[in-house]
């Protein structure tokens, strides 16, 4: 068995990913690495730099110039672009409407796979995204898929965003979760499936707590066969 344990945590926009990802991690002392919070800074910076994505020699160039990392503060895991905070604006509109079309790219993918597969390597970590566990770590310990109903996801998704996008209505969120499933699910390029051996995790009806309860007694086995 390998020193190290994986816990990849799969599943559509505004499931609840990230936060049963980051409380599962806090809970076990393992490492969170947000995948979805990579391809976001990877969209902002083609926002910014007006990246054609169309044209795979502004896109190379672009990946070059592109250094992600994750650090810790407050009991928050937090990204950096380039070395510049960004934790709050990846998660505005104009970039939750790109991100889709910038993590359909190959090259885009191969870079933060890259990426995502050396931060596994040697720790424990809990990792979260749309292909983790059929792409990134086929051969992860424990693999969550996290599904819910979607008015649920949209009302989850429409609170979050109010304080910071008061201007936003539950339609325009509606719309942008329609638009990101059907472009998650249908592009060529690792598209989002559940992995034949992955434990589907409706929470439609769960409390975080409920849920990260479920998941600890997932992934108790594999801690306690690390420890024996």
């Amino acid at each position: 068995m390998s020193n190290n344990i994986v816990v990849a945590i799969d599943g559509y926009s505004s499931c609840g990913k990230s936060t049963l990802a980051k409380a599962l991690a806090k809970k076990l002392h393992f490492i969170y690495v947000d995948s979805g919070a990579m391809y976001r800074a990877v969209a902002l910076y083609f926002i910014r730099n007006n990246v054609d994505t169309k044209n795979h020699d502004q896109v190379a160039g672009a990946l070059k110039n592109i250094h992600l990392n994750f650090h810790s503060r407050d009991y928050q895991t937090h990204i950096t672009l380039n070395d510049e905070e960004v934790s709050a604006e990846i998660r505005q509109m104009p970039v939750s409407d790109k991100v889709s079309e910038v993590a359909a790219i190959k090259e885009v993918r191969k870079e933060m796979v890259r990426q995502q597969q050396r931060m596994g390597k040697s720790k424990n970590v809990v990792m979260d995204g749309r292909d983790i566990g059929t792409v990134v770590f086929p051969h992860a310990q424990l693999k969550l898929f996290m599904t819910a109903d979607p008015k649920v996801r949209a009302e989850r998704r429409y609170k979050e965003l109010q304080s910071t996008n008061p201007d936003i209505t539950l339609e325009d969120v509606f719309e942008n979760l329609a638009h990101r499933d059907y472009a998650d699910t249908t592009r060529e390029e690792s598209p989002l499936t559940r992995a034949e051996d992955a434990i589907v995790l409706d929470n439609t009806n769960l409390t975080p707590e409920q849920q990260l309860q479920l998941a600890v007694d997932l992934v108790k086995p594999f801690v306690d066969g690390r420890n024996s």
